[in-house]
């Protein structure tokens, strides 16, 4: 074949991911149009659509390259000249990372996996992201030491440029000010280096909108993030100011929802966000932006250099055997393997099951379900496997597993972020530590509740403790929408001898669930049952689950903040009917010096009893 159909097939394939990311994009400014017009629904739908994009124009491209080319049939040496014409191509694009993903993804459809090597596929990176952005910059910076705190604080929150008004952003600066005056102890002092330093464009999930950045002074850098939501009235107000590594990261945690965020260059975007959260991989942070395919680009680039860098062995994972999944860990590698057993329960069917998996991953998972990375066809150095997993693998899975010699090739699993499992963790736990998973479980479960989602088989062995102490599910087997289940409370016996019958004197359909029955498995510890029953009672009455019920086909989205409720400024606001100090000023002499600039507040000091968003507050929809 002539160099010329070479470069023509590159085309394609960049045409192809073009496409796609022209699609990611306009999802991302829609997204925006959404929030302004407080479309909850819309974003969640728009977040769920979004999923299923670069899969489709893979498709597209297979079609089109079968067609015009004969793709399956060419030879490797055309694989060779069109993976380097490919590579020409990136010289002044702004997304090459994805493009090589999305090579990648197309040509492995095509070629053995004998070939997935880096002469024919992206093993490693070809084009270097280091120092891309776009134009106009990433980012915006202020400068408080010319400006001013209040005067830079301000123009952030206009660089925003929503459609609808803010409720009273003086209040809001007064608070921010408030907010870092605790912080740093006192009033920030801008060092001559001082930059206010923001992402151009708002992160959407749910109904927040979030802006990120990070404080440079004197040599230091603090993360922060404006979290924006809107009232009742439609009219927007920030919610709180998040500050610190740990509550950036606790937004980007991998049991939430994917951020939209309208990005020219999501390199530019991520290596910001890595100075924000030095701890968390690259990996993880393409994943939460959306771009879950270059997610599993780069974790399994990392796998396979961390597995150079140890030598410890992939081995049967700690805690009680699932009777669908079999789970497998390397000690020293933060995650764990899942493949679907060959054999278990005959009603649940290997597409069921993946089914469930894909149902999480489409679905808003408020921070308390584990999503995972699928994967097909990964290659695993045999030597590295423990002989007990082995066997186990080829006795659960034999379907799953290709063993070739030096290498055991795993046809499907799913990986995910490895936790304790909470059985495990309340075994050893202190009173304290007990308390706090207790109540951890019981928020798990309602906050899934409130995101329709019934998580079905409850036990402690199905939910882990994280590194930060949340309790999180992992087990998809049993989910199902919470507006599916019938909730139903046990009947009273008829007689004596139907309260001593071994089986239920009442009927009992597929998706009848009695929550009477969840402390006969969950409450045998009266250690465990004395708080659960203190902290979540509820939980055990279907009334309980009843009313959730009846919210969600309301049409209501219940709040589920990424933060702690303490943290919001609502609490400020409504202590003693105070009003927020500003940067070194009284509220009032804010809104005086605002008006001497001309740049008058949208509403008066006495307006802040008024402006409070109780209806919001309370998840009512917007």
């Amino acid at each position: 074949m002539p160099r010329e159909a070479s470069e023509t097939i590159a085309r394609a394939i960049l045409a192809g991911f073009d496409r796609h990311y022209g699609l990611f994009r306009y999802n991302s400014q829609q997204a925006k149009a959404r929030f302004e017009r407080a479309d909850w629904h819309g974003i969640r739908h728009l977040a769920r659509d979004r999923i299923a994009f670069y899969d489709q124009r893979v498709i597209e491209t297979l079609a089109l390259l079968e067609s015009q080319f004969g793709a399956a049939g060419l030879g490797e040496d055309v694989w060779a000249r069109v993976k380097r014409e490919f590579v020409t191509l990136l010289a002044e694009h702004r997304q090459p990372e994805l493009a090589e993903t999305f090579f990648n993804s197309v040509c492995t459809k095509l070629l053995h996996r004998t070939y997935f090597n880096n002469d024919f596929i992206f093993v490693r990176p070809a084009v270097s992201t280091e120092y891309l952005d776009a134009e106009p910059t990433s980012y915006r910076a202020h400068y408080p030491a010319s400006t001013g705190w209040l005067a830079a604080m301000r123009q952030v929150l206009i660089d925003v440029g929503f459609a609808c008004p803010f409720v009273d952003v003086e209040r809001d600066l007064g608070l921010i000010s408030e907010a870092l005056h605790e912080h740093f102890g006192g009033a920030p002092v801008a060092a001559i280096d001082c930059q206010i330093q923001v992402l151009r464009t708002p992160f959407f999930r749910n109904k927040g909108a979030y802006l990120i950045g990070r404080v440079i002074n004197d040599g230091e850098l603090l993360p922060f993030a404006l979290p924006l939501m809107q009232n009742w009235q439609g009219r927007l107000y920030v919610d709180t100011l998040l500050l610190g590594a740990d509550r950036i990261e606790a937004l980007f945690n991998f049991s939430r929802a994917y951020f939209m965020v309208d990005m020219d260059s999501p390199a530019a975007y991520v290596q910001f966000l890595e100075t924000l959260m030095p701890t968390k991989p690259r990996s993880e942070l393409y994943t939460m932006l959306g771009l879950h395919k270059q997610g599993k680009t780069l974790f399994y680039r990392d796998m396979l250099n961390h597995l150079r860098h140890s030598t410890d062995q992939f081995d049967i994972a700690p805690g009680i055997k699932g009777l669908v999944m079999g789970v497998f860990t390397l000690p020293s590698f933060p995650y764990v393997f899942k493949i679907i057993k060959d054999k278990r329960r005959k009603d649940m069917t290997r597409e069921f099951i993946q089914s469930q998996y894909q149902l999480v991953k489409l679905h808003d998972r408020v921070g308390r379900m584990a999503d995972t990375w699928e994967y097909t066809n990964v290659p695993f150095p045999k030597a590295r496997f423990a002989p007990a997993l082995l066997a186990e693998l080829k006795d659960i899975a034999p379907s799953l597993i290709d063993d070739e010699g030096d290498t055991v090739v795993i046809r499907h699993l799913y990986i995910e972020r490895r936790m304790v499992p909470l059985n495990m963790y309340l075994e050893t736990a202190t009173p304290a530590q007990r308390e706090h998973a207790i109540l951890e479980y019981g928020d798990a479960i309602r906050q899934m509740v409130a995101a329709n989602i019934f998580p079905g088989d409850m036990l402690y062995k199905n939910f882990g403790m994280t590194r930060q102490g949340r309790v999180v599910f992992y087990d998809y087997d049993e989910v199902a929408y919470l507006t599916d289940c019938r909730f139903r409370r046990i009947p009273e016996p008829r007689t004596p001898e139907d309260e001593m019958a071994s089986e239920p004197w009442y009927t009992v359909g597929p998706t009848d669930v009695f929550p009477e029955e969840f402390g006969t498995f969950l409450l045998g510890d009266p250690r465990v049952r004395e708080i659960f029953l203190r902290h979540h009672a509820e939980l055990l009455e279907a009334e309980y689950w009843q009313a959730r019920q009846a919210r969600i086909r309301e049409g209501v989205l219940e709040d589920v903040f990424p933060y702690p409720d303490a943290l919001r400024f609502k609490h400020r606001i409504a202590a003693a009917g105070r009003q927020p100090a500003g940067f070194g000023a009284s509220f009032t002499d804010l809104v005086q010096r605002s008006a001497e600039t001309g740049d008058a507040p949208a509403t008066t000091p006495s307006s802040h009893a008024s402006s409070l968003h109780p209806t919001h507050a309370q998840g009512e929809t917007q």
